[in-house]
């Protein structure tokens, strides 16, 4: 993507931080910003506008935006709560990141303002032991009886989901939208998901997921049990989440331990182990580039924690 402002916006160094701001969406909507990433960085951007209102944006230092950052603290009358305090840390330092890039400004005053984190704690996710016991219980339900031997009625479904969500680490909603069409099985040893959105706002999220060759002949006898024509699960995302719960009830594990979110954490952690390429993991997940930099720390503290245990 550029990294120059849009040409309609006419902004030079002499304009403001607010003048800039709509060269600063468009550029991160080019640049794959969730929605909710875009409508927060320029609440910031306007905070900052406003504590500055005609300070032209080739005048700002470090001690300008630092002196912005204590007012947020410690003099706005307003609770800033960490988790706000770091992401208009980050806005800062991405907003004067591009200016500079850009060439909009001779410097980048932000790259000596220190990057705060708020202290957000670590997912709790199912161990490979205990995922194990999950698979074992889904194995069975496909064969008809429960995991202690007792029968029970055949169910191919919880098996297929719980291992698309474990190769794919999509979300709730993305495998609830999942069609068969989707399903791309032409090349029947690279198999893909096509993760799709209904909402065009939302079709830079759109993705190809490769999948186990070995998951299309649960498919194919999924298919089969359900006579499916359209949708993959055709049922309520909670009828989705209650299977999982009960999966989870069966084997023993704690109640919540095996989520859609927790699953999703687990696929990342197991790409990251197994060397794949960052970015390619970040593609996968559908995040923007934003969001990744705290997910990818997260995922790094989970496999120190993995190996030392």
């Amino acid at each position: 993507m550029s990294n120059q402002p849009n040409d309609n916006a006419a902004i030079s160094g002499s304009s403001t931080i607010l003048d800039i701001l709509p060269a600063f969406e468009q550029h991160m909507r080019e640049e794959g910003f969730a929605n909710n990433t875009i409508k927060s960085f320029a609440s910031d951007v306007r905070l900052i506008g406003g504590y500055y209102p005609d300070k032209p944006i080739h005048e700002y230092g470090t001690e300008d935006l630092n002196k912005f950052l204590n007012w947020l603290l410690n003099e706005r009358g307003v609770s800033c709560s960490p988790k706000s305090y770091a992401r208009r840390v980050t806005t800062i330092k991405v907003l004067f990141g591009w200016l500079s890039k850009s060439d909009i400004t001779l410097i980048n005053p932000a790259e000596a303002v220190v990057q705060a984190s708020a202290s957000s704690p670590l997912p709790k996710i199912p161990a490979e032991p205990e995922l194990e016991k999950a698979e074992a219980v889904a194995e069975a339900w496909r064969k008809g009886h429960t995991i202690s031997g007792e029968n029970r009625k055949v169910d191919v479904r919880p098996l297929a989901l719980l291992k698309l969500l474990l190769q794919t680490g999509g979300k709730k909603g993305e495998i609830k939208g999942i069609h068969l069409e989707n399903i791309i099985r032409e090349d029947e040893k690279n198999p893909q998901i096509f993760i799709r959105y209904t909402n065009p706002r939302m079709r830079y999220k759109e993705r190809k997921v490769a999948i186990d060759p070995d998951w299309l002949d649960l498919l194919d006898e999924y298919v089969e049990q359900y006579q499916l024509d359209d949708e993959l699960f055709t049922c309520t995302p909670r009828n989705l989440e209650y299977i999982l719960s009960d999966i989870a009830k069966e084997a023993e594990l704690e109640k919540g331990l095996l989520s859609f979110e927790n699953l999703r954490w687990v696929s990342a952690l197991r790409d990251l182990k197994n060397g794949m390429d960052q970015e390619l993991i970040r593609e996968k997940l559908g995040l923007s580039k934003i969001t990744w930099r705290e997910t990818r720390a997260k995922l790094e503290k989970l496999r120190e924690k993995e190996n030392e245990a």
